[in-house]
Parts: structure tokens; C-alpha cells; sequence
């Protein structure tokens, strides 16, 4: 199930849909790396090519390659 979320970057607010599945590996990696889920999502929406949903399922792709995430 796709759920959408509102989230603040660089001073604006966007929202984002994702599964809940992603959006609780998102939650993973953000505690893992000590770091709150907004700065995680920031520091991808500074890097992402396309939009931002998918960079972030790519963020979570790479964790569980990179097994971050097992």
C-alpha cells in the first residue's frame, strides 16, 4: 500500500509516496546511521537525479546491497 507523506526540505515542504515497506526501511537506515528520517531524505533529494521517491527507493536498494540493511 502507497502512503504519502509530507516532508520538509530546504525550507519547503513536498510530499512523497511510497510503500510502507520503504518508508520503514527509510526509518531503518535513518536510525542506523543516527540521523533523523528528514535529514536522510534531505541528503537524497541533494543527490538524486530523477524524482524523489525513486532516489529514495534507491537509497534503500543500496542499504540492503551494501548490506546496511539485512
Amino acid at each position: 500500500m502507497i502512503q504519502k507523506r509530507s516532508v520538509k526540505i530546504a525550507r519547503h515542504s513536498t510530499s512523497v509516496s511510497l510503500e510502507k515497506e520503504f518508508w520503514a526501511a527509510l526509518q531503518e537506515i535513518a536510525r542506523r546511521r543516527e540521523q533523523s528520517l528528514a535529514s536522510l531524505i534531505a541528503a537524497a533529494d541533494t543527490k538524486r537525479a530523477g524524482n524523489l521517491s525513486s532516489a529514495l527507493r534507491l537509497l534503500v536498494l543500496d542499504a540492503y546491497r551494501s548490506k546496511e540493511l539485512t
